[in-house]
C-alpha cells in the first residue's frame, strides 16, 4: 500500500479511536433527529442530495460535535462559492487546518499493465486511490442561499413525541420472525428468528425499537451472504450497532442508549482498529449496506425541493 494511501487510513483511524477513548460514539446521537424535510437524517451533500457513505458519516459527526453544528448539509468551498456563498472565518480557538472537516474518497484510476513480455500485450488494469478533501457545514457558511440548508430552532417549543409507526412498518415488511420473552435480545441463525424481551422491559420505547433494529441488522447478515466467521464477532457488533443507528436516524427512533451500555464492545473495537487500519472502513462499509437494505423495505419518501438550483 503506498505511504499516502497508509497515511491517510492511519488518520481516520486515530481520529475513530480519539472520539472512542473519550467516550463518543460518532455514530450515535442521544436525540432524535429529524426524519424527512430538508434537514436529512444522515450527512448529505448540497449537489448530489445523497447522504455521504463510508466513514465519512462518523467523521462529519464527529466535526459537527466538535464545533456545535446541527445542519446536517455539506458541500466544498467549490460549491458553498458557486451558490455565492463564502466560508466564514476560522474561529482564533480552532487551529489551523482544523476548521474544514477532512473526509475521504476513493477515486478509481486505469493502467495500462503488460501482460505478456514476449509479445507486448497490454491490458487495463483498475484499481481505486483513497484521496482526502475538505467539507464546510451550511453553518460555518455566509450567504442567502445557505439559510436554508440551516437549522433554526426554536428551543421554546417542546418537541413533539417520537412516533413509532415507521419503526413498526419497517420491522414488519421485514417478515422477520420475532419472539417475545425471556431476558436477551439475540439473533439465533440456526432458527433464522430474532429473540427480544418483551417491550415492558425496556425504559423506553426508543430502546426496544433501537434494540430490535440491531437484531434485524444480524437478521439480515445471511440474506446479504456476510461470511461471519471470517468477518468475525467484532466487526459484526460494530456493523449492526452503526446500522441500526443509522436506520433509527433516518425513520426517527431516538437513540438513548449510553456508551456505559457498550463498554465491552468498545473495547474491542478498539482493540481491532489498533491493529487493523482497514478496520473501520470495512465496518463502515458494510453498515451503510445493511442499513440500506434494512430500509429496502419500506417506501422512501422524497426529499422536499430547495430554492437553489443544483
Amino acid at each position: 500500500m503506498p505511504a499516502n494511501q497508509t497515511a491517510i487510513r492511519d488518520d481516520v483511524t486515530a481520529r475513530i479511536i480519539q472520539a472512542l477513548e473519550s467516550n463518543l460514539l460518532p455514530w450515535r446521537r442521544p436525540w432524535r433527529t429529524t426524519a424527512g424535510g430538508l434537514q436529512p437524517a444522515r450527512h448529505s451533500n448540497i449537489t448530489s442530495r445523497k447522504p455521504y457513505s463510508g466513514v465519512n458519516p462518523l467523521l462529519l459527526e464527529l466535526h459537527a460535535m466538535r464545533h456545535g453544528f446541527q445542519s446536517r448539509w455539506w458541500a466544498t468551498w467549490a460549491a458553498w462559492k458557486s451558490l455565492g456563498c463564502n466560508i466564514r472565518k476560522r474561529p482564533p480557538e480552532v487551529e489551523e487546518g482544523g476548521w474544514g472537516a477532512k473526509v475521504v474518497f476513493w477515486k478509481p484510476i486505469t493502467r495500462k499493465t503488460v501482460t505478456d513480455d514476449q509479445t507486448g500485450d497490454e491490458e487495463d488494469e483498475r484499481f481505486f486511490v483513497l484521496k482526502t478533501y475538505c467539507l464546510f457545514n451550511a453553518e460555518q457558511v455566509g450567504g442567502e442561499a445557505a439559510e436554508q440548508y440551516q437549522v433554526d430552532e426554536e428551543p421554546s417549543q417542546p418537541q413533539a413525541e417520537p412516533d413509532f409507526a415507521p419503526a413498526e412498518e419497517l420491522i414488519a415488511a421485514t417478515g422477520a420472525d420475532i419472539r417475545h420473552g425471556g431476558e436477551r435480545a439475540f439473533y439465533d441463525l440456526a432458527g433464522d428468528y430474532v429473540r427480544l424481551p418483551s417491550r415492558d422491559r425496556f425504559a423506553t420505547l426508543g430502546a426496544y425499537y433501537e434494540t430490535a433494529l440491531h437484531e434485524l441488522a444480524h437478521w439480515s447478515e445471511p440474506r446479504q451472504q456476510f461470511d461471519r466467521p471470517k468477518l468475525g464477532y467484532a466487526m459484526c457488533e460494530l456493523v449492526a450497532e452503526m446500522a441500526a443507528c443509522f436506520v433509527a436516524s433516518e425513520i426517527g427512533v431516538p437513540q438513548g442508549e449510553g456508551l456505559e451500555n457498550h463498554a465491552a464492545y468498545v473495547k474491542s473495537w478498539l482493540e481491532r482498529m489498533k491493529g487493523d487500519r482497514t478496520f473501520i472502513f470495512r465496518a463502515a462499509k458494510l453498515a451503510d449496506r445493511t442499513c440500506d437494505y434494512l430500509l429496502s423495505f419500506v417506501p422512501k419518501p422524497e426529499p422536499e425541493a430547495v430554492g437553489v438550483a443544483q
